[in-house]
Parts: C-alpha cells; sequence; structure tokens
C-alpha cells in the first residue's frame, strides 16, 4: 500500500496536491511519502520481531538522509556499499553498530574509516579482502568483525543486471570454497569471524530462491561449526521485489514465515537488508510535459525529467506506470514518454498506452523511490533534481535542486589556459 491517491481527479501524496508542489518547488523532482516509508519499514521488519533479527536497509537504493534519518527513528541500521555511504549514515545519525558494510571493492582507507567509526560487520567477498581486512584491523589496533560472503549458485530468477547469487557473478565467494577461506580467517589475529553472508539478487518475485539458498547456508554453517568456528549471525541480503506493473511479489509476512520456517530452532542472530521493498513504492518522479510530437510513426511527449534522473528503463528496459497529475479523462493512446537527452535511449516508456497530455501538463513516474535518485547524474551537464518528502498536510524539501554553480564546484581551469 502507498499514499499516493487521487481526490477529486487530481493526484495526492497523503493529504498535500502533487500539483501544488511541483507549482512551488518546480520539476522535476522526487516525493516520497513519510507514511509509506514507515508503513513499509514496520511491516518488514514486524514481519520478524519473534526472533532475533537486524534490519539493516540498503542504502543504495535511496540514500536521502532525511529517508535515512527515518529508518534510524524505527530501530533500523543500514548496509552500505562504501565509505561515502558510510559518512552519510552516521550524518543522519544511523548507530554505527547497526551498519553492515557489504560491496567488491573495499579500499585501505575505506576499511580503516569503518573501523574507527566501529561498524558492526563486513561483509567479505574474496579471498584478498579477507587478508586486508586483517591487516588493516592490525594497522588500527581494531579488530574486524566480518562474515564471508558465499555464492550460492542459486538463480534468483530477476534481470540479469542485479542477480548477484550465480557462479558467474562478481560477488561472494563460492560456496564450495567458502570453509576453506572461514579457516584461513579464524587463523588471522585481527578478525572476529562472526557470521556468513549470502545475497542472490534483488526485485525477486518468488519466495523460492531465498529458501534454496538458505538450505545450503545452513550446511555451510553447520560444517563450520562442527570446526570450531563459532558463527552467529546470518546474513541473508535482501532483494524482495515490489509491485511495478503485474508482478506479485511475496508480502513481507510470507517471505519471514518461509525463512523462519528453514531456520527453526536456530540461535543465530538475523540480519536483513531490504531496501527496494520499503521504498521503492513510496516515491515517485513528478515531471512537466514540454512538448508533444507526432510524425507520421510515433507520438511523442518529451518531459522535462531525463534518463539521468531515472535510469531505471534505459538501464534495464524496466516498466514504471505514468499517470497523469490530474486526470482528465482524455482518450488513451500510445506513445513514447522521452526526455530531453541526446541519447535514443532516454525514454521513460516506449508505445506505451497512455493518457493523453499536453504540453505543460504534469505526469507522475511511479514507483521510483528506489534506486532513482540514488543512481542520478548530471549527463549532459542537467542539474540533479530536488527531493521533497511529505508528513501528513506539509511537504518539505529534503535536497535542494542543484544549480548551475553546482556543476562546476572543484573545477580548475590550469594557469596555463589563458582566456581567449
Amino acid at each position: 500500500m502507498h499514499h499516493f491517491t487521487y481526490i477529486n481527479n487530481e493526484l495526492f501524496c497523503e493529504d498535500v496536491s502533487v500539483a501544488d508542489i511541483a507549482d512551488q518547488v518546480g520539476t522535476p523532482f522526487y516525493l516520497y511519502s513519510h507514511a509509506t516509508l514507515k508503513q513499509h519499514f514496520r511491516a518488514f521488519d514486524g514481519a520478524f520481531s519473534d526472533i532475533n533479527h537486524l534490519t539493516c536497509f540498503s542504502m543504495k537504493s535511496n540514500s536521502n538522509l532525511a529517508v535515512l534519518r527515518l529508518v534510524g527513528s524505527e530501530g533500523g541500521g543500514v548496509d552500505i556499499v562504501s565509505a561515502g555511504e558510510l559518512y552519510r549514515a552516521l550524518q543522519a545519525g544511523i548507530d554505527p553498530k547497526k551498519i553492515v558494510y557489504s560491496g567488491v571493492g573495499k579500499r585501505d582507507e575505506d576499511i580503516e574509516y569503518a573501523l574507527k567509526a566501529g561498524i558492526f560487520m563486513f561483509n567479505a567477498e574474496s579471498a584478498q579482502e579477507i587478508v586486508r581486512l586483517n591487516h588493516v584491523g592490525g594497522k588500527v589496533g581494531r579488530k574486524a568483525r566480518i562474515a564471508i560472503r558465499v555464492n550460492p549458485d542459486v538463480d534468483p530468477k530477476t534481470h540479469p543486471y542485479i542477480s548477484t547469487g550465480l557462479k558467474e557473478n562478481k560477488f561472494g565467494i563460492d560456496i564450495n570454497d567458502a570453509p576453506r577461506q572461514y579457516m584461513v580467517a579464524a587463523g588471522l589475529e585481527n578478525l572476529d569471524v562472526a557470521g556468513v553472508d549470502c545475497h542472490i539478487g534483488s526485485q525477486l518475485t518468488q519466495v523460492g530462491p531465498f529458501v534454496d539458498a538458505l538450505k545450503k547456508v545452513k550446511i555451510l554453517i553447520s560444517g563450520l561449526r562442527n570446526a570450531g568456528i563459532k558463527i552467529n549471525c546470518l546474513d541473508i541480503g535482501g532483494g524482495l521485489g515490489i509491485t511495478y506493473k503485474e508482478e506479485e511479489p511475496p508480502h513481507p509476512v510470507e517471505y519471514a514465515q518461509a525463512i523462519k520456517e528453514e531456520l527453526s530452532g536456530s540461535d543465530l542472530t538475523l540480519i536483513l537488508e531490504p531496501g527496494r521493498v520499503i521504498v521503492g513504492n513510496a516515491g515517485i518522479l513528478v515531471t512537466r510535459v514540454i512538448y508533444t510530437k507526432t510524425t507520421g510513426e510515433k507520438t511523442f511527449f518529451v518531459v522535462d525529467a531525463a534518463m539521468n534522473d531515472l535510469m531505471r528503463p534505459s538501464l534495464y528496459d524496466s516498466y514504471h506506470e505514468i499517470k497523469p497529475v490530474k486526470w482528465l479523462g482524455r482518450p488513451r493512446l500510445k506513445a513514447d514518454i522521452v526526455g530531453p537527452i541526446c541519447e535514443s535511449g532516454d525514454f521513460f516508456a516506449k508505445s506505451r498506452e497512455v493518457e493523453s497530455f499536453e504540453s505543460g501538463e504534469l505526469m507522475a513516474i511511479m514507483s521510483a523511490g528506489a534506486y532513482g535518485f540514488s543512481m542520478s547524474s548530471v549527463y549532459n551537464s542537467r542539474p540533479r533534481a530536488c527531493e521533497v518528502m511529505v508528513k501528513d498536510d506539509h511537504f518539505y524539501t529534503i535536497r535542494a535542486r542543484e544549480t548551475y554553480e553546482d556543476l562546476i564546484r572543484g573545477e580548475v581551469i590550469p594557469d596555463f589556459m589563458e582566456k581567449a
């Protein structure tokens, strides 16, 4: 459920008119519902309330400080994949003891920053990283608590670009090689080997792949414990999907029940890393039609948002529902929704049956809260959009729109380049 609804044929976010926000902040902009975010986090976290667990929101899906503060206020932590995300999390007030550091390419300075911050755990992704974590831990005089990310070779049945649990993917260590790597790690003095990590992909719409991976991981954990390695936590990642079009992903309660049944009787602390399922349908991208254009072959609606604002359609050919902000009851027609960027890949929909729009009208690109702004760029020197959050009958700009000055901040023309 989300809080984007029509009232008298006009789209509202909670109790605020989307059109009114557009009039005040301009377009394009990302719009998040505070009530939806809170509701989704509580639904997911609450589904595991009867077992020992830690819900770490996947920051890569949406790293806005206000979103992170909401997660922290609900008792959640975060899953990070960079030192920059760690900085953001700390600025948002996230408890370092609820931060898990994933990612395949941690540098020495990143590891050092995280150790000094006192994060909960690192998810080590390779044999060399295990050694590096030990080295940096010794350098700063702190033990690095680690889990090793294992690759169970389970097909997540999702888009290949967001599959992470197959042998062909770059993530983790082959589950068959994991016992050897755990023995190496257990013998290193600056490591505290505490857990097993397994994340198989994103936008999963079936429980089966999660359970299949869990079965393999349970066997691994049993073997490690028998070998004297004390595993006390299991990070099963995130990946639970949402409805963009016609998908029917399991409800968090159904997902949780399947996981808990598989872990029945276990004394492990469960770490969960939801992202999209929390924030995906809690946000939309609002854009304005600049031009309408008809050729002999097609109708185009040219809008002021572009692929630099929302990459998913161009990158994954992903579907996002498109709705008018004011429902005028016009006939539907097939059209391409495109942006101003000089790329044929700059589109939000192709040959989509939509309401007819006219120049100056607003449209809402739905389900844009996850991997929307966080993947945006300034390609074509387009300043990034602002972000807005609604709570009840008020809205708040939680990230200002970038300016032209922002585009060149940090750039310097060398002295030898004399002004023409």
